[in-house]
């Protein structure tokens, strides 16, 4: 593929370009169909998820080594060449992420349309996510392409001078990215591990050398031609597997268009589970769990005490009555993995309560699917407060989301790679029609899972429950909840409880499809995690080597050798979050959510104000995106369990205005262009503001 080497004014070369995309999804169709044939034939799973795996991954690295270069313009902007086209088509594979292709369908599937109290619904992401690039469009895009730089830091040194702007800027992009790529490679580790059958840790070790092979050597170049590529991929495995289901459930593939009809049984199915006595039995079971935690938290110490005395009392028990040793070998595991300290069993047990009364409620805790919002405006006080609470939720998350999508530096700096600012809004809007096309399958994915497991699953027999949940309860077992509490041998809605990351790689096995599609699914996901963690690995090195080291301590620095040396940070920086990566930290949506909150935060403020408003000052710019992000990162530790009870504070979250924690830019970015305004009125006398090319004029 020649792509590399195109220029965009070349209509010849644009056309080698179509050709050269359309040989390649003929070639990848192709494969699918041989791996199914194969299978057809006789070819075991155990070969085809690592065939998947390498064959991907490959394909990404042979592209990834036939881009490589040490030219600057080509490594940090892909020489600024692409094509509107396919650089929105590398933005829509950077932009979907891992949490969009495997958790948003599950956020929609847990929480609903509209989400219940705290919860702000799943079609919050759809709306946020998507109304996100309008004003990317709009508002950014255009103005920076404008300035003909390298990264989002220098924007903020061009337009308001000095040391700090560039530094905080490069710092809080750092964080963003940090955090946000933390989310990419533990996606990555789920995926790689199902696929090959290895461990969760290894897996993401195999994950990374995919990353580290498709970004190390080309740089933006590298990156920009293998997205293209995995955007293709994502699309197929994320419109196969919903057409499929869709044509099984309704007799038309056309998910966005028929999944309505599902709608009204998932209502029903609802009200009969409801009012179902196994379910109310089970609803108790989970409620009288729920008391027993909360009975331990009114003594944490003697509760602890008293419950290692009945596990060291049980080893013994069955010591003495010549148990076998596996039983004796458990229950040694069950007193190691009692709380090491009281301050650790009252976070575990708070968080065990928690999870246990939010199960004992109607549906397991889930809200009804088709549910605009919580509760009743019309109802009691306590349903008009639920009403007002899970609105106000949903509007903040889409607000984060909308607000933190003109924020993010590794999606803004997709748009310094194309040759003009025509062709910035050009590729804005590619880029918008390129995730409208996954985008609306989201809820039709959800949809159709929730019936699939309603109707065909709960009501079956322990004993016949299909291996793969088993399967992936190893992979990580916070994935998937499955348990017989009122030992009746019989699936209810309220024992299993899928996580948000398996929704939508478990589709293909829980609809009863050819492995091959759970192989294409996986390799769709892997194709989201790996085209976003290059974009943000890159971002990363290019704030640490380029707008801190090289400033800072080397500004002579030859620019060949900055590109070594962001290589070389690259690779690092890849190593470090694979590290925090392997603890499984938190869902990967909870992750990248927190992460919009901070971009909002940290540089919409300043960035907006820089080009719509001649009077902002440096010292307000800095003003504002301490202030802002400083909020966003007080709210957001401020009620992380872990935080709360290392630094002793009682449990539970303290919430303001009762919004969720990962809606903390709610408050950053009124904080922080408030903080950005105020400052620059104050100090716009005392230094001229500098007025950059193409700035909007009030």
């Amino acid at each position: 593929m020649r792509w590399s080497m195109t220029a965009p004014e070349d209509r010849g070369a644009i056309r080698r370009l179509h050709r050269s995309l359309a040989w390649f999804v003929a070639s990848f169709n192709a494969f699918l169909l041989l791996l199914a044939w194969a299978e057809q034939r006789g070819l075991s799973r155990f070969w085809l998820g690592p065939i998947f795996l390498f064959s991907t991954v490959m394909m990404y690295a042979v592209i990834g080594i036939r881009s490589r270069t040490t030219d600057p313009d080509e490594y940090y902007v892909a020489g600024r060449r692409i094509p509107p086209l396919y650089n929105g088509m590398a933005a829509a594979a950077d932009w979907m992420s891992a949490a969009s292709f495997i958790s948003m369908a599950g956020g929609l599937y847990l929480q609903g349309f509209g989400g219940a109290g705290g919860q702000a619904g799943g079609l919050a992401y759809v709306l946020g996510w998507t109304g996100g690039f309008v004003l990317v469009a709009l508002l950014i895009a255009p103005y920076l392409r404008r300035l003909k730089l390298y990264t989002v830091p220098e924007y903020f040194q061009v337009r308001y001078g000095g040391r700090a702007p560039r530094i905080i800027a490069a710092l809080s992009a750092v964080l963003v990215s940090f955090v946000y790529v933390v989310a990419q490679i533990y996606g990555i580790g789920l995926i790689a591990s199902r696929l090959t059958g290895v461990q969760f840790e290894i897996g993401i070790l195999l994950g990374l050398g995919g990353v580290l092979l498709c970004s190390f050597l080309g740089g933006m170049k590298a990156i920009t031609w293998t997205q293209v590529v995995q955007y293709t991929v994502m699309l197929l495995a994320f419109l196969i597997p919903v057409s499929w289901l869709a044509y099984k459930q309704l007799g038309n593939p056309a998910a966005p268009l028929v999944y309505g009809a599902q709608l009204r049984k998932i209502s029903e199915l609802e009200q009969h589970i409801a009012a179902d006595p196994r379910e109310r039995e089970v609803a108790a079971i989970f409620a009288r769990r729920a008391h027993e935690y909360e009975a331990r938290l009114q003594d944490v110490p003697a509760a602890l005490q008293r419950e290692r005395a009945l596990a060291q009392d049980h080893i013994r028990l069955l010591k003495s009555t010549g148990a076998d040793t596996a039983e004796v070998v458990a229950a040694h595991r069950a007193l190691a993995a009692l709380p090491k300290d009281p301050a650790t069993a009252r976070e575990l047990w708070t968080r065990a309560m928690n999870e246990n009364l939010e199960r004992s409620r109607a549906l397991g805790g889930m809200p009804p699917h088709a549910q605009p919002f919580a509760g009743d405006p019309q109802g009691t006080p306590e349903e008009r407060e639920a009403f007002s609470l899970s609105r106000r939720n949903f509007l903040a998350l889409m607000f984060c989301l909308m607000v933190g999508t003109a924020g993010l530096p590794h999606l803004l700096t997709r748009y310094y790679t194309v040759p003009s600012v025509a062709a910035a809004r050009s590729s804005v809007a590619w880029s918008l029609v390129f995730i409208v096309l996954v985008y609306v399958s989201a809820p039709a994915l959800a949809t159709l899972v929730k019936f699939e497991v309603m109707n065909n699953l709960v009501g079956s027999s322990f004993d016949a429950l299909p291996s793969w949940m088993a399967q992936w309860g190893r992979v990580d077992s916070s994935l998937i909840s499955v348990a017989d509490v009122n030992g009746d041998r019989i699936l209810q809605w309220g024992e299993i409880r899928f996580g948000a990351d398996l929704v939508m790689l478990a589709t293909p096995e829980l609809g009863g499809l050819p492995y091959v599609i759970s192989g294409l699914v996986a390799a769709g996901g892997l194709a989201a995690a790996l085209s976003t963690a290059d974009g943000l690995l890159l971002t990363i090195s290019n704030a640490l080597v380029r707008d801190i080291f090289c400033h800072e301590l080397k500004p002579d620095l030859p620019p060949e050798q900055r590109v070594i040396l962001s290589k070389f940070a690259l690779m690092a920086v890849a190593l470090v979050a694979a590290l925090v990566a392997t603890t499984k930290p938190a869902e990967i949506l909870s992750l990248v959510t927190a992460c919009f909150s901070m971009a909002a935060s940290a540089f919409v403020p300043a960035m907006l104000l820089g080009i719509f408003w001649k009077g902002a000052t440096r010292r307000g710019a800095v003003a504002g995106m301490l202030a802002g992000l400083g909020i966003t990162l007080f709210y957001i530790l401020a009620n992380a369990p872990a935080v709360r009870a290392a630094l002793g504070w009682a449990p539970g979250q303290q919430l303001w205005f009762g919004i969720q924690p990962l809606s903390a830019g709610v408050f950053g970015v009124p904080v922080g262009l408030l903080a950005a305004w105020l400052v620059s009125l104050v100090t716009r006398r005392a230094a001229l503001p500098r007025v950059i090319p193409g700035q909007v004029r009030p």
